[in-house]
């Protein structure tokens, strides 16, 4: 038997001081399978070590994709119909091109009511947010504990919520699933304690909106920076909320009976972004993304985040908060065989959190073991 492993029946005994990262984050392959004694501080604990979970465990595979030769409007109304954020492109064989992204189809519908708008085919100037703002939300109580607030997430189907103060009802920031990623981060590595919503929530207040905003103002803004909720706040009061699906929504009942729209999307093609979509090998001068197609190919995102089956579950968690990203497709080789979102990781991950009975017992066996000085930050 050679150094580090077990034999038959034999019990490993791992002193883990809190915080050191390492029983937390990983199983050295000798131990998995295995019962191991640990203690995480003063928590005495017995636990049967079986390896991380990989990508190919928690993917979903029924997925909603889109054809290359999908015409972008046909692509954005199937986002909006099964309320999603993005679908991936797919050609012959399951071969992955690329992800429709919710971004891209925003460009798209604000450029052409912006010049549909200029020419006096629309009225979006007298659209403002609070004529299409969500007035019944789901909000979280400031002081709730943090893995209360992601439960909350996850039953309600949603990617983020206000915080409220729950005696004044003032509006004092969001905790959203980019978020909940510092809670998981910071008990897979850490073995941070429970804490209150308010230490994850966001609290910059350069999101709110007072409901006046028109709606051209408000897809901008959702272009120009990594928000996808604006709060609206009158008086410090929570009025409502305008998220990024709503302004699609929005944009593309306006421009949907405006004639000529492949039109304008060609005469307009520079103000697109079409570079910023191209895959590494294609980078160019912006004057070479001349648009000649409105298929969903020509919007697609190539630069998009893949990753393969074999990817572990602490690896993901650490994509999601480090890019924007909401889904990750899962590729065979160049074949999509599944996609993974933010909301199936804390899935995966939450009721493990939620079930310990001792601080202790509240580990995440997530991916191989990681030197401690490798975490990220979770500020």
């Amino acid at each position: 038997m050679t150094d580090g492993e077990l034999g038959v029946g034999e019990t490993a005994t791992l002193a883990v001081s809190k915080g050191s990262g390492d029983l937390a984050l990983g199983v050295p392959e000798a131990a998995r399978g295995r019962v191991v004694a640990a203690t995480i501080g003063d928590f005495p604990m017995e636990k049967t070590i079986d390896r991380p979970k990989l990508a190919r465990d928690i993917m979903v595979t029924r997925l909603v994709t889109v054809h290359p030769r999908t015409h972008v409007f046909d692509g954005i109304a199937a986002l909006l119909r099964h309320r999603i954020t993005g679908a991936p492109v797919i050609g012959e064989r399951h071969r992955y091109l690329g992800m429709l992204s919710e971004k891209s189809c925003l460009t798209v519908l604000t450029v052409t009511a912006r010049a549909a708008d200029e020419r006096g085919l629309a009225a979006s100037r007298r659209s403002r947010s609070r004529d299409f703002m969500a007035k019944r939300l789901v909000t979280l109580r400031a002081g709730m504990p943090a893995l209360e607030a992601i439960a909350l997430l996850l039953k309600n189907r949603i990617s983020g919520a206000p915080v409220v103060d729950p005696s004044s009802g003032r509006f004092l920031g969001v905790f959203s699933e980019k978020f909940s990623m510092d809670v998981l981060l910071g008990l897979a590595y850490d073995q941070l304690p429970a804490a209150p919503v308010d230490a994850f929530m966001n609290t910059d207040f350069g999101r709110v909106i007072d409901g006046s905003e028109p709606l051209l103002e408000i897809a901008q803004r959702f272009l120009d920076t990594p928000y996808r909720r604006l709060p609206v706040v009158r008086d410090g009061a929570l009025m409502g909320q305008v998220s990024r699906r709503d302004v699609l929504n929005a944009s593309h009942h306006l421009t949907a009976a405006i004639d000529g729209r492949r039109s304008i999307l060609r005469e307009r093609s520079s103000e697109l972004g079409l570079e910023d979509l191209a895959a590494p090998e294609e980078e160019a001068d912006p004057a070479d993304f001349e648009l000649d197609s409105t298929d969903a190919s020509a919007f697609m995102d190539r630069k998009a985040r893949t990753i393969s089956e074999d990817t572990d579950l602490l690896t993901i968690a650490r994509i999601f908060k480090s890019t924007p990203y909401r889904r990750l497709p899962v590729l065979r080789g160049r074949r999509l065989v599944g996609q993974i979102s933010r909301r199936d990781v804390l899935a995966a991950t939450h009721g493990l959190l939620v079930k310990a009975p001792q601080p202790g017992q509240a580990l995440l066996y997530l991916s191989a073991v990681v030197d401690s000085g490798e975490r990220p930050s979770l500020s």
